[in-house]
């Protein structure tokens, strides 16, 4: 299965861990420490990855990865997106 690639703020945290339940890798472009960087979320079905250029950070609960991803900026806003549509 080929990995999804996007920008960092492309998909929601939804999306992003959807994508990673059916098994896909999210390769996820973004600005780190100045520079655009390539960074792979994964899932192996137990245990939640993000592989960063300096770091591999390891996540046993999806609530945790889900924090992750919101934290570092990898996902767009759901709640921005909510405000958009009212």
């Amino acid at each position: 299965m080929q990995p999804l690639e996007v920008d960092a703020g492309e998909l929601t945290t939804a999306e992003i861990i959807d994508a990673l339940r059916e098994g896909r890798r999210v390769v996820v472009t973004a600005d780190l420490f100045g520079s655009e960087r390539k960074l792979t979320l994964r899932h192996d079905g137990e245990t939640f990855y993000c592989d960063t250029p300096t770091r591999l950070h390891k996540h046993e609960a999806e609530e945790d990865m889900v924090l992750c991803i919101e934290r570092m900026g990898y996902s767009r806003d759901d709640e921005a997106d909510a405000d958009d549509e009212e």
